[in-house]
């Protein structure tokens, strides 16, 4: 009789240990992602799109991924993301920086589900977050910009008045500086991180303004195309807009997100993933420089390739001193480069820009 038990339990229980990895691996893991954009805007979320395919092409079948499009910041936000927990998924990527409170949100609810937050700096248990230094790439911009412009008026569009925003114009205007002294800038805000409409509405009054260089924070190619109207140049924002080369689009910052997202999902796979925060530039290939056309004399292409490589060596930081804040008083003393304390909080401008920032 306790033979018979003995041999019933051992049983069942090496029935139950045998079915539970075969279970598990059958399964594929699911990965959600929240767009702020369509995947067709042709700038930030079609990359983090490209992003997300770039998985289903390393794992295959092992993963399952799906995506909500053109998610509003605030409370849609909440119930989109809600929708991906119930919906089983095991880690959701939420890629605008207005989706960080949701995220939160919707984590505390779901412990048990990883989440992964573009661009802010809120993190929990389950909640990492991940960004790109794309003051960098702007420097590279900003060069180009200074060396192109005719006019000696550059203008930019942002899209909200937040530090990843005001670092971008800043580092545009400081390296456009550098070549040339006379430049100025004029900024345009759209309210928006995509609105064909709106982002040609800015574009459109910064020509008016005399602008001949056009830098954006915004993801559409509408103001590359109200460029080409008016015959001024612009840049590739997030990805890299190849349908304007050579001309109005001398060169983009492309966004790679591809490497990070499989870094992580193996991670979950692994059982090896953990909360942290990220910002990755030109050195780890997340901020990379699309090509400079032909339309760019060969003298500015190479100062420009030059202020890359330097940043990407670890030689040159894009914001090092002497630099002042707008209002005259010193921000960094000569050699003295920004802590990434300061960067993720920047809410002034540098000298030399004379516009307010909306509050």
């Amino acid at each position: 009789m306790l033979r018979r038990n003995f041999l019933a339990t051992s049983t069942a229980l090496l029935t139950a240990l045998t079915a539970l990895p075969a279970i598990a691996q059958d399964e594929p893991l699911k990965v959600g992602f929240i767009y702020v954009g369509p995947v067709g805007d042709g700038g930030w979320t079609y990359q983090h799109d490209l992003g997300r395919q770039a998985l289903e092409e390393e794992f295959g079948d092992r993963i399952e991924t799906t995506y909500i499009e053109s998610v509003p910041e605030g409370a849609d936000a909440e119930r989109a993301i809600t929708q991906l927990a119930l919906a089983g998924n095991d880690i959701i990527f939420t890629t605008s920086f207005g989706f960080m409170d949701a995220t939160i949100a919707v984590a505390e609810k779901f412990p048990d589900i990883k989440f992964e937050h573009a661009t802010g700096y809120k993190r929990a248990e389950n909640v990492a977050t991940y960004d790109a230094r794309f003051y960098e790439g702007r420097a590279v911009m900003g060069t180009i910009a200074g060396h192109m412009t005719e006019s000696n008026r550059i203008g930019y569009i942002g899209s909200f008045p937040i530090p990843e925003v005001i670092q971008g114009i800043n580092s545009s205007f400081i390296h456009a500086r550098k070549v040339n002294p006379e430049v100025e800038m004029r900024i345009v805000w759209a309210y928006s991180w995509f609105d064909p409409a709106k982002e040609a509405d800015a574009a459109a009054a910064l020509i008016a303004e005399g602008v001949d260089v056009i830098l954006q924070h915004t993801d559409s190619t509408a103001p590359l195309a109200k460029a080409q109207e008016a015959g001024a140049i612009g840049f590739g924002q997030a990805s890299d807009m190849a349908a304007f080369k050579p001309s109005p689009r001398v060169s983009s910052i492309i966004d790679n997100w591809a490497p990070y997202y499989i870094e992580r999902v193996q991670a979950v796979l692994d059982g090896t993933w953990e909360s942290e925060g990220t910002w990755a530039g030109i050195a780890g290939g997340e901020v990379e420089i699309g090509e400079i056309t032909d339309a760019v004399p060969a003298e500015v292409r190479d100062a420009a390739l030059a202020v890359k490589d330097s940043i990407a060596s670890g030689e040159y930081h894009p914001f090092t001193g002497p630099l002042n804040k707008a209002d005259g008083t010193e921000w960094l003393a000569e050699g003295q480069t920004a802590t990434d304390e300061e960067l993720s909080q920047l809410n002034f401008y540098v000298e030399g820009i004379t516009a307010e920032i909306p509050q």
